[in-house]
């Protein structure tokens, strides 16, 4: 009975725990570019549980979050008014975060499926990674409208282009 015990820890562990060839996240840097807008920006305060496993990609657990309140688009009262009740309400939802559900190799990187949140919208989405040396760099595009952030009244004038650049450890 005992053995079956650790047998099941070991295998339910498996995948929580990293596999000698994977890799964290050391730091992290998120921008964007409201793209009807011409309007560029970034968001900060990364903190991430991801385990990168480049061999098998399957293996790999992306998950993490940034802080509402850092996003910056180089003008203070923009800034004010996005972090405000209109649009993200920094003070209510502190987090955007995101969770993969799969990971599949491509010819140049590999594509991730996942969950974003953003205020109280979860919402599936795919984010494109190619590698280079020791940085993964990732694209997506997103609706911001479909979060309840409508900077302009036409929904496909809310298109967002988000850019990750992961450095691994």
């Amino acid at each position: 009975m005992k053995k079956i015990v650790i047998l099941l820890l070991v295998v339910a562990f498996h995948k929580v725990l990293p596999a000698q060839n994977a890799n964290l996240i050391k730091n992290a840097k998120i921008t964007f570019s409201f793209l009807s807008n011409e309007v560029d920006g970034s968001v900060s305060g990364f903190s991430s549980s991801s385990v990168i496993d480049l061999k098998e990609p399957g293996n790999t657990v992306l998950k993490g979050s940034v802080a509402t309140e850092t996003l910056k688009t180089g003008n203070f009262l923009r800034d004010w008014s996005l972090k405000g009740g209109k649009y993200f309400d920094t003070e209510t939802y502190p987090k955007i975060s995101f969770r993969s559900t799969s990971v599949e190799a491509t010819d140049s990187g590999f594509d991730v499926e996942g969950k974003l949140t953003i205020k109280k919208t979860t919402l599936p989405i795919r984010i494109s990674f190619i590698k280079t040396g020791t940085n993964l760099t990732g694209k997506t595009t997103i609706n911001a409208y479909d979060y309840g952030i409508k900077v302009k009244k036409k929904k496909e004038d809310n298109l967002v282009a988000v850019q990750f650049v992961f450095n691994l450890k």
